[in-house]
């Protein structure tokens, strides 16, 4: 697929660890909420890419990415370099299995999000449309540390009675240590969050995460009468697993 050359806006860094960065958005490019697309640098004429989801709305002028610090990886590592002004590489082409439209109509969302695969879930809680299409969205976001909370003031600003956020950290004191799985699993999102049970019938589920997450969550959805969504049709509840999300 072809590249586009697009120039980085801004850069912020959440922890030692995490950085979002926004770029130029190509006149052409389209996306639905939910999706990624692949982006890159290019060093010595070579492209060195991979898949980012899109932090950024399908309505925005520009493009939103969330990102992991890997000192050695190929890509992370000299994207965590990057200043406004500098050039970053965008695939003409968005996917991916994280929209609105790879789950039925239902009653309550979960968005279920270790670490940077908190990024599909903001375009779809940015985005009013969302909120038309269920009674309640919950997001439940799980990272090593505090300061990796990414957008952690702009989502507590959303919470309202059709939005709820559930933020978890697992290696420093918090007021929740559990994972966002063992939560759901457990039950006790929904004692805290005084909802009903989530229920293949009614309700729908959103995994984006670590591999060990996304494993947990889908042999327990479907061991428990819950059906993925995959290439014949929409469903109940959908993973994201084109990608690996580095960390929790």
């Amino acid at each position: 697929m072809p590249y586009s050359e697009q120039t980085v806006t801004t850069v912020r860094p959440w922890s030692d660890r995490t950085f979002s960065l926004t770029l130029t958005r190509p006149a052409d490019f389209l996306f639905a909420n939910g999706e990624f697309v692949t982006i890159g640098l290019k060093r010595e004429g070579k492209l060195i890419a991979r898949a980012y989801s899109i932090v950024s709305t399908a309505d925005d002028d520009h493009l939103e990415f969330l990102s992991i610090h890997v000192p050695d990886g190929p890509l992370t590592s000299e994207l965590a370099k990057v200043q406004p002004g500098d050039s970053v590489w965008v695939n003409s082409k968005a996917t991916g299995s994280l929209t609105l439209s790879h789950v039925l109509p239902g009653r309550n969302l979960y968005l279920l999000a270790t670490g940077t695969g908190l990024a599909p879930f903001m375009s779809m809680v940015r985005d009013p449309a969302t909120y038309q299409a269920y009674e309640k969205v919950i997001l439940v976001h799980t990272v090593r540390n505090i300061a990796e909370l990414a957008y952690r003031e702009e989502l507590e600003n959303t919470v309202s009675d059709v939005f709820r956020y559930v933020p978890t950290v697992t290696r420093e004191p918090f007021e929740r240590s559990d994972r966002c799985s063992d939560l759901f699993i457990s039950g006790g999102l929904f004692k805290e969050l005084d909802l009903p049970r989530a229920e293949p019938e009614h309700d729908r589920v959103l995994i984006c995460g670590n591999p060990d997450m996304n494993r947990q969550m889908t042999s327990t959805l479907r061991e428990t009468g819950w059906t993925m969504t995959n290439h014949s049709g929409v469903a109940n509840f959908s993973v994201e697993a084109a990608f690996v999300i580095h960390h929790n």
